[in-house]
């Protein structure tokens, strides 16, 4: 698998920025190797476009994320037992918990975190997540984390390139405790109207 997954990412590798496109957009609901690996090599060789192609990914991700959904909604399970042979009834069932717990957010986290995007466009579209929400998580998410990428790559270059998961992982773990303070806050206001 490690050597499909290597020419794969020599194929859109070769095809420059439209592979860059096509590797986001395909990432959002197939088995193909993230566009991160693609994203971190071409900003490294041009870093003055590094914004460009966050941007590109960021558009083919999101846009990728609708052909997921839509496989979700009519393909149903099924469509999502068949995607993911092993462990799919599992990880289905994760899924529909951080929905039920945590709504958009859990696509937004999805989208910014190394957990599989692709899990969650099509679960999205089998619990028939409002469409609008799953596009605006999609993008938010998606966004934040190619642009995160590109950035610390255009400001620190080759030096940073092994710290990047660290980056994601703290600006997650911040955006998180973010969102928790922000819950606590309006639950207490609820209780005391």
């Amino acid at each position: 698998m490690h050597e499909i997954f290597i020419k794969m990412n020599e194929f859109f590798q070769s095809m420059g920025v439209e592979g860059l496109a096509l590797n986001s957009f395909i990432e959002s609901f197939f088995l193909v190797p993230p566009p991160d690996f693609l994203l971190i090599a071409m900003d490294l060789a041009n870093p003055a476009k590094a914004l460009f192609y966050a941007l590109i990914c960021t558009i083919a991700s999101a846009f990728g994320g609708v052909i997921g959904y839509g496989i979700g909604y009519w393909g149903g399970r099924p469509a999502f037992n068949w995607l993911f042979r092993k462990g799919g009834k599992e990880k289905f069932e994760a899924v529909e918990k951080l929905y039920n717990k945590y709504g958009t957010l859990a696509v937004f986290f999805s989208a910014f975190t190394p957990i599989p995007y692709k899990v969650f466009t099509i679960a999205s579209g089998i619990l028939s997540m409002n469409f609008f929400k799953f596009m605006l998580a999609s993008f938010f998410g998606r966004g934040l984390r190619f642009f995160i990428v590109s950035i610390v790559l255009m400001l620190f270059g080759e030096a940073i390139k092994q710290y990047i998961e660290l980056v994601i992982i703290a600006v997650t773990v911040i955006i998180i405790l973010f969102f928790v303070i922000l819950y606590k806050k309006r639950k207490s206001l609820i209780k005391q109207e």
